[in-house]
């Protein structure tokens, strides 16, 4: 099932579990419609990166949303594939379509110039939250060890 969200009334975004094994979740509310999407954390980075580098081009933005934490404990709907970014400057939105992995699930949501700002910050906040980058390769240090592809089997893995 294709979700449409012209004018969300909520964008929630959240984690959970544990640092190291925890479940991404987008959630989106329009009255009393809610869709729930796992998405992976690489994909949120990459939103809010994008997000941040096109919002000069929307304009300031009015106040931000300052809650975005997830609602009540929800099944995802669909597990999200691939995602789309669309700028509309005229109109001073951002279309962000989330495609499933399965075929027939989906959502298309417009975020207006505020909840793409609170969104990309909110994302920015859940991924600096996690594990912190190897110096090496960038990939995530595990407390129980990380051996890093960049050593090459030359040096002890990072603890």
């Amino acid at each position: 099932m294709i979700h449409s969200f012209a004018q969300p009334d909520r964008v929630m975004v959240g984690a959970r579990g544990v640092v190291g094994s925890r479940l991404f979740l987008l959630q989106v509310r329009e009255g009393r419609r809610l869709v729930v999407m796992k998405v992976e954390k690489q994909q949120l980075a990459a939103v809010a990166e994008w997000i941040g580098a096109v919002l000069d081009d929307l304009g300031r933005p009015g106040h931000l949303p300052d809650d975005l934490t997830l609602e009540s404990e929800y099944e995802p709907d669909f597990v999200v594939g691939e995602i789309t970014l669309a700028l509309h400057a005229a109109e001073g939105s951002v279309e962000m379509t989330l495609g499933g992995v399965e075929d027939g699930d989906g959502a298309t949501v417009q975020l207006t110039r505020e909840w793409a700002g609170a969104l990309a910050i909110a994302i920015t906040r859940l991924v600096e939250a996690g594990r912190a980058p190897c110096p090496l390769c960038g990939g995530p240090l595990d407390p129980r060890g990380h051996d890093c592809p960049r050593t090459n089997g030359h040096r002890a893995p990072v603890r």
